[in-house]
């Protein structure tokens, strides 16, 4: 699969009654691809996968499926207990989906045979991207293993261990080849894309691309005013509450316009002193790409 350029991460809007907003979400989906994504990642973790019912997960593979049309490559978050997992593989591969991240298991090792098993089964249904994150911490060695699974052809790293990606790298592209993707999957990714280029990982996830793709676009593009005048601020903001990776993202939305809803609990919505300082923040970047 070649996923290239921004990553692509859509919110799930919810309406006022707290259901899944799907027009909103097709809406949402249509006015970002007209920025040319690499690739769409529906109902993972800025679309609050932690958060959707079973049907409302199938539901939002769908509408995205239907909106990308097959542009791009869509992907659909999938992972927890591992039947719910599969079903939401079954679902996304019935939509039409390309292939699935991988989120992590529930208080599960996040390595050896048993991890192994786990993705093993899900990877039957459809590509899989594993995401290294929380409960899943992955030496080199697990990572080669789980490379030579049929159907797994990437990886997400989501702890910014410079040290173990590394060596991780070196040692999938010494024992798998080229082909297998990598990308950096931290908050506000921009931030940390300098160091993860030094390791020859050029992917990435971008949380900015869902509510301001003008500057995600021109900081892909090399405008490095960005890295210190936008996104530097951004992640100080954002680490001023826990959630507020995804809940900025929804923040940013509303301020331009489409009402994509509150977050669900156990996630909270920005302070309104948070909320001015976002706006002032959004403002300042557009005005910096001429947007």
């Amino acid at each position: 699969m070649n996923l290239s350029g921004v990553l692509f991460f859509p919110v799930t809007p919810f309406d006022a009654e707290g259901a899944l907003a799907e027009d909103v979400l097709a809406e949402h989906i249509r006015r970002n691809l007209a920025h040319n994504p690499g690739g769409v990642f529906v109902a993972c973790g800025t679309g609050e996968f932690a958060a959707l019912s079973q049907a409302e997960h199938a539901r939002a593979v769908e509408v995205a499926v239907k909106e990308a049309q097959g542009a791009v490559p869509v992907l659909a978050g999938a992972g927890g207990p591992l039947g719910a997992a599969l079903e939401q593989a079954r679902a996304a591969r019935e939509a039409g989906a390309d292939g699935l991240l991988l989120m992590p298991p529930y208080l599960a090792p996040s390595s050896g045979p048993g991890f192994a098993a786990y993705v093993r089964a899900i990877a039957a249904e459809l590509p899989v991207i594993v995401y290294q994150r929380g409960p899943v911490v992955l030496d080199p060695a697990a990572v080669v293993e789980l490379a030579r699974i049929p159907g797994v052809f990437g990886l997400k790293d989501g702890l910014g261990d410079i040290d173990r990606m590394q060596r991780t790298v070196l040692a999938v592209r010494r024992e798998i080849g080229p082909d297998f993707t990598f990308f950096n999957g931290l908050p506000t990714a921009e931030l940390t894309m300098p160091a993860y280029r030094g390791l020859g990982v050029e992917l990435y996830s971008s949380a900015v691309f869902a509510f301001a793709p003008e500057i995600a676009t021109a900081y892909f593009n090399g405008d490095d005013r960005l890295l210190t005048e936008f996104y530097a601020p951004l992640v100080e903001l954002r680490s001023k509450a826990p959630g507020y990776a995804v809940s900025l993202v929804k923040a940013g939305l509303r301020l331009r316009g489409l009402d994509v809803g509150p977050v669900r609990a156990p996630l909270t919505d920005l302070t309104p002193e948070h909320l001015a300082e976002l706006d002032g923040l959004l403002k300042h970047g557009l005005a910096l790409v001429g947007a």
